[in-house]
């Protein structure tokens, strides 16, 4: 007669196990696999912008590492912050944001009507790309070097300087600049950088802090004169310029830059992996060459990398908002 193996306890606990097991593995394994359709990166401007530009040149190849399309959608207005608020308020794990600087340091500063909070809302992923901003002049300007800040200087409050709107870069760097160079120019602020060369060629101002891209073209065209450029030293952006701490002015740092951030609530897991990506695609030497080619200067930070970047251009913005008590 042919003995019957019943089950004992410990065989049904295995057997238990190793169900639960089975079970969970496609589980674990579908909780892993991110992105598990299209990512989409939010632009704050329209087609043709900076960012715009800088998030379709980061597209392709960033959906060819994730092995998901990446979709680049424009949502223009308030100067990027509908589209940084869109990313703060996402909830599908597959929104991230190609971000300016205002719009992850001083939004909630300069407008507490600001519907998100860049510090608590938004989780750094990577800085991308960074550009000083050039210290332009009318080609009739006399003086240059230091010497343009001794003329600027006797002329006090008799000189204005232009920027494309309050709270702009610009308007908060030439502020900082006034108070590092003991300046007193008045600001005239405009729709636009185009419209602050046009006043500029025109007569009517005698100084703006203007991004690479437009100022060189003008220069090399004989329109206007370069003092030189806002960031520590020297950049390769613009490496024939002197950097204004060349020229005397102490503790003048300020750039512009593009970063990449998602919602807070993106896992720490999938923001370490989009930061390694970005940083590696951005080293890539062709697309380094076409970010240089658009007037930036490559970074390619990690998560903490681009925090202390926030935090520390947080901190001198508010200072210069508070002090000149500065309201959009």
């Amino acid at each position: 007669m042919t003995p019957v193996h019943r089950p004992t306890r410990r065989h049904a606990l295995a057997a238990a196990a190793a169900l639960t097991a089975a079970w969970a593995l496609p589980a674990a394994q579908a909780q892993t696999a991110w992105p598990n359709r299209p990512l989409k990166i939010l632009v704050g401007f329209p087609g043709g912008s900076s960012p715009d530009l800088m998030a379709r040149l980061l597209a392709d190849p960033l959906a060819q590492a994730l092995g998901q399309p990446v979709v680049v959608e424009n949502r223009p207005g308030a100067g990027g912050n509908i589209a940084a608020g869109a990313v703060a308020r996402a909830t599908d794990d597959h929104t991230i944001g190609l971000m300016i600087n205002g719009n992850m340091t001083i939004a909630k500063i300069l407008n507490p009507a600001t519907p998100y909070d860049p510090l608590t809302d938004l989780a750094p992923v990577s800085l991308i790309a960074v550009s000083p901003l050039v210290l332009a002049v009318p080609a009739s300007a006399t003086a240059t070097g230091a010497g343009f800040f001794d003329a600027a200087r006797a002329s006090g409050d008799r000189w204005n300087y232009g920027t494309p709107g309050v709270g702009t870069v610009a308007h908060l760097g030439m502020e900082l600049l006034k108070s590092r160079a003991g300046l007193a120019p008045v600001h005239v602020p405009y729709q636009g950088n185009p419209q602050v060369i046009s006043a500029m060629l025109g007569g009517q101002i005698q100084m703006a802090l203007l991004p690479p891209g437009l100022a060189l073209a003008q220069v090399r065209g004989g329109n206007l004169r370069a003092i030189g450029v806002t960031s520590r030293g020297r950049s390769s952006v613009a490496p024939e310029l002197p950097s204004l701490a060349e020229l005397g002015v102490r503790d003048m740092q300020l750039e512009i830059w593009n970063a990449v951030a998602a919602p807070n609530s993106l896992p720490k897991a999938h923001v370490n992996r989009l930061a390694a990506l970005l940083a590696d695609i951005v080293r890539r030497p062709e697309v380094r060459q076409t970010i240089l080619n658009q007037g930036w200067q490559v970074a390619g930070t990690s998560p903490e990398g681009l925090a202390q970047r926030v935090r520390a251009d947080t901190a001198a913005m508010t200072d210069v908002i508070t002090r000149n008590n500065i309201r959009p």
